[in-house]
């Protein structure tokens, strides 16, 4: 493997992330695409190269609280029947051990938690409380 310094490697990030996710079995799209979306340079039809680095907002780091809310909405719209251990579901799927891991082998620093509270459209969700929020919504097929 190359050895790249913290910064390089940061500058490498969307490229090495790009090529990682392009693929079929995850976004089925040109490396080149995916990496144009991840660093926000890209062409803009016109003849022009945009260079909007905060286009997105990607954080590489599998946040387990992410995989605990995407089952919470599997479960609001019927998707997900009975008891759900999300925690477990959500440690089993989003490897951060392993991702931790490796960001320590490039030189970056990874979170100290693989789970936070974060806002969905202005409403608060608590990794931690995940029913909760699933019964905060009026609208639901649960």
């Amino acid at each position: 493997m190359a050895s790249f310094t913290g910064v390089e490697m940061a500058s490498r990030l969307p490229v090495i992330s790009a090529e990682a996710i392009a693929p079929a079995n995850y976004l089925n799209q040109p490396v080149t695409v995916v990496e144009q979306v991840l660093t926000g340079t890209f062409a803009d039809g016109l003849g022009n190269v945009m260079r909007v680095p905060d286009r997105i907002d990607f954080d590489p780091f599998p946040w387990q609280s992410f995989a605990i809310w995407i089952l919470t909405q599997m479960k609001r719209w019927g998707q997900i029947k009975g008891d759900v251990d999300y925690k477990a579901v959500a440690e089993q799927v989003y490897l951060a051990t392993d991702t931790a891991k490796l960001m320590k082998e490039v030189g970056l620093a990874p979170p100290a938690t693989s789970s936070k509270s974060f806002k969905v459209m202005g409403k608060e969700f608590d990794p931690a409380k995940p029913d909760d929020y699933l019964k905060s919504f009026a609208i639901k097929r649960v």
